[in-house]
């Protein structure tokens, strides 16, 4: 029956496919009004097939990061060229897309445990716990790595494979053996503004008026044979710009050049 048909981890798409509206509808004026962000590479997204694609991305918020990947992957879907005008592109939005995220971190409270049915596939993170690094790192789930290989098979999977909103972590071997084993289409994306416009769950707005940059980069070029866990990683490093090589340490003349860049992109409203 329509109204009842689930996805391979049993969600009703009816309700997820609401889900989607309804939370779209709030939020997008977060990215497009009070914020504005701006995008670049939405026909990379229309030229991807329907599944095995596998999204990286920095990461710099626990929610809006993965929100503002829904609004702008349905936009550009919809033939929206780098914008996210007019939310309507949710009222048939794409329901296979997935994205990972920490067990602990979704079952902190009810809305995200609602955010959770829209598309998350929960994984125990085997280095940290309660917000805090461990020493003895648990054992990896293989029901989790299971999940993402369903996800894949299904449609599309975001996943951030740092694990974490601060930057310049080092990238997960998790992630280099997911790309590996099941040798998806791998598409980096590197978002900003994101830490600055919401606190560090990406719930509540922290200010206005801010440029908001999403980039979707083309496909990463892999050997899934030779490539080595090490080399695919470094790739990810320097493909979400979170490698060592982008720190550096900048002459006062550019920061002061930055700054009043800054002040001329937040615009009034």
């Amino acid at each position: 029956m329509g109204l009842l048909k689930r996805n391979p981890f049993g969600h009703i798409l009816f309700v997820k496919r609401w889900l989607i509206r309804i939370f779209g509808g709030i939020t997008h004026r977060r990215y497009r009004g009070f914020n504005e962000l701006q995008i670049e590479g939405s026909e990379i997204i229309r030229n991807l097939p329907g599944t095995n694609v596998l999204f990286i991305s920095n990461h710099q918020t626990y929610f809006a990061d993965v929100v503002a990947m829904f609004h702008v992957f349905n936009a550009s879907l919809k033939g929206r060229e780098n914008n996210i005008k007019n939310v309507l592109y949710l009222w048939n939005p794409k329901l296979n897309i997935y994205y990972v995220a920490a067990k602990e971190t979704m079952r902190a409270g009810l809305l995200p445990r609602i955010m959770a049915y829209a598309g998350a596939i929960t994984v125990e993170r085997t280095w940290r716990e309660k917000g805090k690094d461990v020493v003895d790192k648990k054992c990896v789930d293989p029901n989790d790595t299971e999940n993402i290989k369903i996800a894949l098979k299904d449609g599309w999977v975001i996943t951030f494979p740092q694990g974490t909103t601060k930057s310049f972590k080092p990238v997960r071997k998790g992630t280099a053996h997911i790309i590996k084993e099941h040798r998806p289409i791998v598409v980096p994306i590197v978002i900003d503004g994101f830490r600055r416009s919401f606190d560090k769950k990406g719930l509540r707005m922290k200010k206005k008026g801010i440029l908001q940059s999403f980039i979707i980069k083309e496909p990463l070029e892999i050997d899934y044979d030779n490539d080595s866990i090490e080399e695919i990683v470094e790739k990810v490093e320097y493909a979400i710009e979170q490698h060592c090589s982008f720190l550096k340490v900048i002459p006062v003349e550019e920061i002061e050049e930055h700054e009043k860049l800054n002040k001329f992109r937040k615009w009034e409203y």
